[in-house]
């Protein structure tokens, strides 16, 4: 068994990684027809996957079974000014890899976002309800989904939300060092989504990519929140109760106009591979007790 991952040092693809090199993640074991698997790790120093041709010869070299696409254009206010390069990576990239993996018959599993969606429903949105994005971040990813489901036919695409991890720069990192330094933060009171730790979404991708319930996923934890509401509860953990103020969007006025309701909700792991995910405040809690165990 072979399995590349792209995007490899990032935070998700890092984390990834040390699951599949140690052969169990924090929520058990993983599948066993990954035990031993010969791991490729390419970022974007070895592999431009915005590149089509050169992505096509390092997957045909390669001849891996899976393919898990952790590779992607994350600053959301930066696809605002830059459209094109976040349109190759999000977009074309995403196709690139659907090509190649079909060409040597790989598994592509494909991470995705809550930004797919324009986020002014009141409920949680599910994997078939009808997608419209309204940033550039969300619209690449989006294109990206479609080239996906049309170039490769098995492939998984799983988008998650809010996500945070050991490794690299996130919300909690930034909420925890703000806390640090100027004893608190002000934070949004208005906008609604799902806290994800990468360990979780890690140990659902290697379930979905060793199945054949080929389709596309909601994979968050469980319950919803505002992001001020996630960073009281950062800051309670890392000891600086009461930290965090509210404000509204309009307050805080970002270059790029975020959904104001967001939340997933996770049926096709439900009902098909299982939803293993723990609920937000569980998963934030494990966070900090993990945090300092881990080779950062």
């Amino acid at each position: 068994m072979k399995i590349l991952i792209t995007g490899a040092k990032g935070m998700l693809g890092t984390q990834v990684a040390l699951d599949l090199k140690r052969g169990y993640t924090e929520l058990g074991a993983i599948p066993q027809a990954f035990v031993g698997a010969d791991v490729v790790l390419a970022d974007v120093d070895t592999l431009d996957i915005t590149d089509k041709s050169a992505t096509e010869k390092f997957i045909a070299e390669c001849k891996p079974d899976v393919v898990i696409n952790c590779a992607a254009y994350t600053n959301v206010d930066g696809c605002e000014s830059n459209q094109d390069a976040a349109f190759m990576v999000n977009g074309i990239g995403s196709r690139n890899l659907a090509i190649a993996c079909e060409n040597v018959g790989a598994k592509l599993v494909h991470v995705s976002t809550d930004y797919v969606f324009k986020g002014d429903e009141p409920t949680p949105r599910r994997e078939y309800d009808v997608t419209n994005p309204i940033s550039v971040y969300g619209k690449t990813k989006n294109a990206g989904e479609e080239f996906v489901r049309q170039y490769c036919k098995k492939s998984f695409i799983v988008r998650t939300a809010w996500l945070y991890g050991y490794f690299g720069k996130n919300f909690v990192k930034t909420m925890v060092r703000l806390c640090n330094e100027r004893g608190g933060a002000t934070v949004v009171n208005d906008q609604h989504g799902n806290p994800t730790n990468a360990a979780d979404l890690s140990h659902h991708l290697l379930k979905i990519a060793a199945s054949e319930e080929y389709g596309t996923y909601h994979c968050t934890n469980n319950g919803e929140c505002t992001w001020f509401e996630f960073a009281a509860e950062i800051a309670r953990l890392a000891g600086f109760e009461g930290a965090m103020k509210p404000c509204t969007s309009d307050e805080y006025p970002t270059p790029t106009k975020r959904p104001a309701y967001s939340s997933l909700d996770n049926m096709m792991l439900r009902v098909t591979v299982g939803d293993e995910m723990r609920t937000w405040q569980d998963a934030i809690a494990a966070y900090f007790e993990n945090e300092k165990k881990m080779e950062i």
